[in-house]
């Protein structure tokens, strides 16, 4: 009596699960990486405040706690203006 061997390429049927397992241990000592380009890079710079606005502003918070800040209502009226009719 013979008999045909069958599916002798892949004798240890465990072998696909140990090349997963031996895959996904590599996978996890991957870290993540993160690239910014260059015109995201030139965005963020925007966002950041000038150094000439930012003491102007403390200049202004300064004299609004000291209770010297006048504000004309008018310039700020007409600026208001100005902006929704634009």
């Amino acid at each position: 009596m013979k008999i045909n061997r069958s599916n002798q390429l892949n004798f240890n049927p465990y072998k696909q699960q140990l090349q997963k397992q031996t895959e996904m241990k590599k996978a996890a000592k991957r870290s993540d990486e993160l690239q910014i380009s260059k015109e995201a890079l030139k965005l963020q710079e925007k966002d950041q405040p000038n150094n000439k606005r930012a003491e102007k502003v403390q200049e202004i918070k300064k004299q609004i706690e000291n209770g010297e800040y006048k504000m004309n209502h008018e310039v700020t009226a007409q600026k208001m203006l100005d902006f929704w009719t634009k």
